[in-house]
């Protein structure tokens, strides 16, 4: 199991309170994305994956709808999706190329631990818009991600036309409310790109202006 970061500081005896802002400061400047072929076994075992999901039911959510589900694909599942990509390609190009087709199955091999991430846009409160359901995903892929840093495993967001294919959709008996956001990744880091420069605060953030009268009402 790779070393993360929660276990070094149990290792130095950091007390949970007074080091807790330094502690989740590390874990969130630690994540990065790590592409998929780049991760490696071991991936999470059956608990750390679990303490991994867990960590999603802390996300926002409003009203409890529970709108976002994730599926994972173990290893003996993986020829289904690679069938899947392939046929999505098909989909979009019927007159793609073996090799093509090949290199479209390959993704479906890369990393230790995959899951789907989905959102289903009726379920629970109606009046809870599509894009409220989908920003409460993301929370919790955020929350899933940190842990995983946490633990000292690699991961990964990716996407792709594939989620929108009629294969996918039938391979997971999607209905036509429900939708296919990513896939993520977990496992050890193979390698490591150079960490990017992270936008500083100025650049996303602004105080509204006094002045500014807001619009009437009537």
């Amino acid at each position: 199991m790779p070393h993360g970061i929660i276990q070094d500081a149990w290792d130095q005896g950091l007390a949970p309170g007074g080091e807790a802002v330094g502690l989740l400061a590390s874990i969130m400047q630690t994540r990065q994305t790590i592409l998929p072929k780049r991760l490696g076994p071991p991936g999470p075992d059956a608990q750390q994956l679990r303490t991994i999901v867990a960590a999603a039911s802390h996300a926002p959510d409003h009203g409890q709808i529970l709108p976002w589900r994730f599926v994972l694909v173990p290893q003996g599942q993986r020829s289904r999706l690679a069938e899947v990509f392939a046929a999505a390609l098909l989909e979009r190009d019927p007159a793609a190329l073996p090799e093509q087709l090949e290199q479209a199955r390959e993704k479906a091999y890369r990393s230790p631990a995959l899951m789907m991430v989905l959102v289903d846009g009726q379920r629970g409160d109606p009046g809870v818009s599509l894009s409220e359901r989908i920003f409460s995903a993301g929370c919790a892929v955020q929350n899933m991600l940190l842990m995983a840093t946490a633990m000292g495993y690699g991961s990964a967001l990716t996407s792709g036309k594939a989620l929108q294919s009629t294969a996918l959709r039938d391979l997971l008996g999607l209905g036509p409310q429900e939708h296919a956001l990513c896939f993520v990744s977990l496992g050890t880091v193979l390698a490591r790109k150079g960490a990017r420069v992270r936008p500083q605060p100025e650049a996303f953030f602004k105080t509204l202006e006094p002045g500014r009268d807001a619009p009437h009402v009537p």
